[in-house]
């Protein structure tokens, strides 16, 4: 003999796919998060601007920065 009218099942059956589609979104927004603070906020420098960099901090006199600059600049 069976007991109840069988609508358990399928309120169970309900919640079990509420619970998939909401574990989905979790990992979608974890992995958008993840991959968004890897990438850097600030603009890419440009050639010039990492020379001018190098130089200010005295890796390389102004010879070699002239030089490498004039090369760029072609």
């Amino acid at each position: 003999m069976m007991m109840g009218n069988g609508m358990g099942m399928g309120f169970g059956g309900g919640f079990m796919w509420l619970f998939w589609i909401l574990l989905i979104i979790l990992i979608v927004w974890i992995v958008k998060v993840a991959v968004g603070s890897s990438t850097s906020s600030e603009p890419r420098k440009s050639a010039i601007d990492i020379l001018k960099e190098h130089y200010a901090r005295g890796e390389i006199d102004n010879e070699e920065f002239e030089q490498k600059r004039n090369d760029l600049c072609v």
